[in-house]
């Protein structure tokens, strides 16, 4: 006896058309296109992840940098400043303070001094 796969195979490509909607041209319409867009969507959305955590950290330092630089000192001299003085706060908070709490950021950078 043949096994006959209508059901199981349309709703194995349904739900990779429903996955790939709002694709361009044939990968959002074709399953063999839109899984082969699909699986390359995963790896790049799995990379991306991982790279979202240095671009942030690449904005604090940008951020940092500048915001120092108006109380004339530089990034580096400032964290090892605040490393040096055992201030426990990181990057992401000091940007934070420098953008939202620019007194108490002041403060910190005259202790690390």
């Amino acid at each position: 006896m043949r096994v006959k796969r209508g059901i199981v195979r349309h709703r194995r490509h349904k739900k990779i058309r429903t996955l790939t909607k709002g694709f361009r041209g044939m990968r959002s319409t074709t399953f063999k296109k839109g899984n082969e867009a699909l699986l390359k969507a995963g790896e790049h959305a799995y990379i991306d992840r991982r790279k979202k955590k240095r671009n942030f950290r690449a904005l604090w330092i940008t951020r940092l940098s500048a915001a120092v630089k108006e109380h004339g000192m530089n990034y580096s001299t400032f964290i090892k400043g605040v490393t040096d003085k055992k201030i426990g706060l990181n990057r992401k908070v000091l940007s934070e303070l420098a953008i939202h709490e620019p007194k108490v950021f002041e403060k910190v950078v005259s202790m690390a001094k």
